[in-house]
């Protein structure tokens, strides 16, 4: 039975994680230190071995990793507006964080690490991104996340161990963060129309993202992970991205409820849509939920106030 240890195995897309994982018939092993100011709660699977811990703690992943297959790491301050008002604290748990998760995985004999990185690291790229296109990270939050996928292909190169990288472009769904003007949009919409509040539009809302649902995240993390793929394959930065993009607005209009502009924020990209080629063909992976049905089937019944 294999053996997996997921950081942030609490939050939103490592709780999903943890649960497939599970059914799937790993042994799991969760770590996280309920960081996040942004989720109402935080979902611990009582059929893994939970800690609540940090990173950061060599001592402790050096317990916790004893045995492990896979590392699933997702354990990060993932938000961009925090990092800004806090850089220390950010590059501190994405890099140094990282950098201990990798160095005990390594010592540890584990097979294959998963990295989750960020599309925020191609900035102002003009879109489509693709994995070639230079890095243009415009905060701390994606400056600290791209150093992470450094660090992965450094352990790879010098080391020797298996790393796979993930920019995700926007993801959403079951248990996505609610809390807050800078959880992810389609969470604070959809709690702004539970609460009978107008939707807040950040700038002009023609801002476009390519938003991907956390299913199809968890399904590249696994595939990732137990694919036999030649060495060429690790150390490597892959998209995980429907290809397709809506603007803010468009979103709103799914949503079908009043919306008032509020002030742009610094720091962001107008645009993000990720070329997902190089997922496909290395792992077979392609996203499945489309979001214009999942909003009409399933988001209200997402909803936590």
């Amino acid at each position: 039975m294999p053996h997996s240890l997921v950081t942030g195995g609490a939050g939103f897309i490592g709780s999903n994680l943890v649960d497939t994982l599970l059914e799937k018939g790993h042994d799991v092993t969760c770590i996280d230190n309920e960081h996040s100011d942004a989720h109402d709660q935080f979902y611990w699977n009582p059929k893994a071995w939970n800690v609540k811990g940090d990173i950061r703690d060599y001592d402790l992943m050096k317990e916790l990793m004893g045995g492990v297959d896979y590392v699933f790491h997702l354990a990060a301050e993932a938000r961009i507006q925090p990092a800004i008002l806090n850089p220390i604290e950010a590059v501190s748990i994405n890099c140094v964080g990282t950098t201990t998760v990798l160095q005990v995985a390594r010592e540890c004999g584990v097979k294959r690490v998963m990295y989750s990185s960020t599309s925020s690291g191609y900035g102002m790229n003009k879109s489509p991104n693709v994995e070639t296109d230079p890095d243009d990270c415009l905060n701390p939050y994606s400056v600290s996340k791209v150093a992470g996928e450094k660090l992965c292909k450094m352990y790879t190169q010098l080391y020797g161990l298996q790393t796979v990288c993930f920019r995700y472009f926007n993801v959403y769904g079951e248990r996505q963060p609610l809390r807050g003007q800078y959880a992810p949009v389609i969470g604070i919409f959809l709690r702004q129309k539970a609460a009978g509040e107008k939707l807040s539009i950040v700038g002009d809302g023609n801002q476009r993202r390519d938003f991907t649902h956390v299913s199809d995240v968890v399904r590249a993390n696994i595939m990732a992970a137990t694919k036999e793929v030649d060495s060429e394959a690790f150390g490597e930065v892959y998209n995980i991205g429907t290809g397709t993009n809506y603007s803010i607005n468009q979103i709103a209009r799914m949503i079908d409820w009043p919306t008032t502009n509020i002030a742009p924020r610094p720091g962001e990209a107008r645009i993000s849509l990720a070329n997902n080629q190089k997922m496909r063909k290395t792992f077979d992976w392609s996203p499945t939920v489309k979001l214009e049905d999942w909003i009409r089937k399933y988001g209200q019944k997402q909803i936590r106030v």
